[in-house]
């Protein structure tokens, strides 16, 4: 197996080896105009060449987060980590280096080509996230068990596999077991997978598959199912109205009561707990299909409010670019213009009619931005207003439903409290019913038992509803209020970049024309 074997030490990145791989990548008059400038947008950057550095470690890579393509094959890594951020990632190789592990792959769910040959890895594992991968290449490692190749069946668009070189590609059946149990795999080893191989795999294996498939499917539905329950429970919670759709609430408050559940033995109880749970599990219902509507008014405002957005700065976008545009012709023209000059005092009048003008290109360039920052508060201000009227209405209105679930226990315990009182009396003379059960008879025999059995319930019941009331209206206005403040950062932050990039953009523009002086 391949070994790096590189003379220098091994080495650790840092933002100035990352610094100059970018500046490498690109062209040479790119290259240049870069780095004159006062630093690089790693957060645009889309390809990164790391390849024959001696790196020992995954590390400081957490700006790349619109990095498509990453190589870092040829060094002294021993774990893949440090790769959380790269969630647009598309191609990564990280062959010929230490790993024995597949691992630090969940973030990268847009990667379709992954190459780890020559490394150390024994198994195939870890690699659930990668819902897109169509190219695999694994050659040159220490896979064993040719069984673990199965686990890559869960990805379908896996077009092209390479498993060279590993123990596994040395038993006798190989080519034909991977043929059977990849159908849609066109090319194994860096060779077609013809029809014919494919046709003869299957013949060969064709129980085995027909098993397997049907406890896939199996796991498949299953699957499905938990991710349907999951998501309806996200929607719910998201409306805050989650386990209010029957009677959660109305169990909640009976929980872990003992002496309750000896109370609804008397008869007549049990009928009014009935027609209480019923009436209880309605109001609940109310509350949870007025939580959907409404979450899904917020929504709509909230979709409505982010395309508004995205056309003020689009809109600012364009402008800015036709003002850049055409100062930028400008600006080329004048540059050689200045080159040509030989007289000095006539350069650096010009020059200082250029800056002049640059100064201009700034004062225009942040005129635009401050009507962007007026036009995005005047939006944000009137979203504020409408999301926090809906948070209100949905707030009074749920406050109102859930004071009639009060009204209800008020009631119900007030039934319950004349039918205890009653049974009381008849166990005192030696007279209950004939149907009631001997737990009932003993608790009876004790008034004050009774009394504080029914007013600890009471309590306890009010308790579990005021309970998710507060919850609910808590948490809907708390959301409000993220909310707001998560847009408002990050305008600002926004802002701040946009004066930041005109800024260094103006001083770029001022250090070419003092280079020539």
């Amino acid at each position: 197996m391949y070994e790096h074997c590189g003379k220098s030490k091994p080495i650790f990145i840092d933002e100035r080896i990352l610094h100059k791989a970018v500046v490498e990548q690109v062209t040479q008059d790119q290259g240049r105009r870069i780095a004159k400038a006062e630093g690089i947008h790693f957060n645009e950057v889309l390809k990164l060449r790391l390849e024959y550095r001696n790196i020992l470690m995954i590390d400081h890579l957490w700006e790349f987060k619109s990095l498509a393509r990453l190589d870092m094959n040829n060094n002294l890594i021993e774990k893949i980590e440090g790769l959380n951020h790269l969630g647009n990632l598309t191609w990564l190789n990280l062959s010929f280096n230490r790993i024995e592990k597949i691992e630090g792959l969940e973030s990268l769910r847009k990667l379709e080509v992954l190459n780890l040959s020559n490394n150390r890895i024994s198994v195939i594992e870890n690699m659930d996230a990668l819902e897109k991968l169509t190219h695999f290449c694994i050659s040159n490692n220490l896979l064993g068990q040719l069984d673990n190749v199965l686990y890559l069946r869960k990805f379908k668009n896996l077009f092209t596999l390479n498993l060279f070189g590993n123990p596994v590609s040395k038993e006798d059946d190989y080519k034909c077991f991977i043929a059977a149990y990849f159908p849609k795999l066109m090319y194994l080893d860096y060779r077609l997978l013809d029809q014919k191989a494919k046709s003869e795999a299957y013949m060969k294996y064709h129980y085995v598959l027909e098993e397997m498939r049907r406890e896939e499917l199996q796991l498949q539905q299953d699957d499905e199912a938990k991710q349907n329950q999951e998501a309806e429970v996200k929607l719910h919670t998201d409306a805050f109205v989650e386990f209010l759709n029957g009677s959660y609430l109305f169990k909640s408050m009976l929980k872990d009561d003992p002496e309750a559940e000896t109370l609804h033995l008397v008869p007549g109880v049990a009928h009014l707990l009935q027609t209480f749970e019923k009436q209880m599990v309605e109001l609940c219902m109310q509350i949870f299909e007025i939580g959907l509507v409404e979450h899904k008014r917020r929504e709509t405002e909230m979709n409505s409010f982010f395309r508004g957005q995205t056309k003020a700065v689009t809109d600012y976008q364009q402008k800015a670019s036709q003002i850049l545009e055409k100062f930028e012709q400008q600006h080329k023209e004048r540059i050689v213009e200045l080159q040509q000059l030989s007289d000095p005092d006539l350069l650096k009048v010009k020059i200082n009619h250029y800056n002049d003008e640059i100064n201009q290109l700034c004062n225009s360039l942040m005129a635009l931005e401050f009507q962007l920052v007026s036009q995005l508060e005047d939006i944000i201000k009137k979203f504020d207003v409408s999301i926090s009227e809906m948070v209100g209405n949905f707030s009074e209105t749920v406050q109102g439903i859930f004071a009639q679930c009060r009204d209800l226990e008020n009631n119900y315990h007030e039934k319950v409290r004349a039918f205890a009182v009653e049974t009381l009396e008849k166990v005192a003379k030696g007279s209950p019913e004939e149907d009631m059960p001997d737990d009932a008879k003993i608790l009876f025999t004790d008034k004050d038992t009774v009394m504080d059995a029914l007013t600890a319930g009471h309590d306890n019941h009010l308790l579990q509803i005021n309970d998710r009331e507060t919850q609910l209206v808590t948490r809907v206005n708390a959301w409000k209020v993220a909310l707001i403040k998560g847009i408002q950062d990050k305008e600002l932050k926004q802002n701040r970049m946009r004066i930041s990039d005109i800024h260094r953009y103006v001083d770029h523009l001022s250090e070419q024309l003092e280079e020539l002086q």
